[in-house]
């Protein structure tokens, strides 16, 4: 059994369906904890509803981005994870955290193309008309890490930002288990 660390910005969808898919018999992991930058949030409050434990590591109540990225690392660490999934989480790892854990991350575009935090936005401002998520490994970059899976959505002609990354978050959860679901059935904890 694989345990990850999950870590949440926001309403943790994406968290929502590793929880349930771990809860399969047979499953090669678990999620053995969950962490955010800030607390109050709904994806913290779906973790403690199937009774997860979390953490928040506040980013205003460290001295600098070292000293935050350090005491994250550290909650981490705490947690002995197998795998670190940044799901949804809206900062920026640093290096005491991608020294110490294996991490994956999601980004709604297929990469390289729009990178940063207002992919979807960008794509349609380009006038794409296929766009999508990829899941990659974390490097020191902003979404320029390894991809390892990825999923094309076709842009409707009345797509809105949200129409739009509604439809990609739909295939973002599927690949997302299933590519947690193949890194940890195919190697050992």
């Amino acid at each position: 059994m694989h345990d990850l660390v999950v870590l949440v910005s926001g309403s943790g969808t994406l968290l929502q369906a590793l929880i349930d898919d771990a809860q399969h018999p047979g499953s090669p992991y678990r999620v053995v904890a969950v962490g955010s930058d800030r607390a109050g949030i709904t994806g913290l409050d779906r973790a403690q509803r199937a009774g997860i434990e979390t953490f928040v590591v506040a980013p205003g109540e460290h001295p600098d981005r070292g000293a935050w990225d350090r005491a994250l690392a550290a909650a981490i660490t705490g947690h002995s994870p197998d795998l670190v999934v940044s799901a949804g989480f809206m900062r920026i790892l640093g290096p005491a955290v991608l020294a110490a854990h294996r991490v994956i991350n999601t980004h709604p575009a297929l990469l390289p193309s729009f990178p940063g935090a207002h992919a979807v936005r960008d794509a349609l401002n380009h006038g794409v008309r296929v766009t999508g998520t990829t899941c990659h490994w974390v490097d020191a970059g902003v979404d320029t890490g390894p991809i390892i899976a990825q999923r094309a959505v076709t842009v409707r002609p009345a797509d809105t930002e949200d129409s739009l990354h509604e439809r990609i978050k739909v295939e973002e959860r599927q690949m997302l288990v299933e590519v947690v679901r193949s890194l940890t059935a195919s190697s050992r904890p």
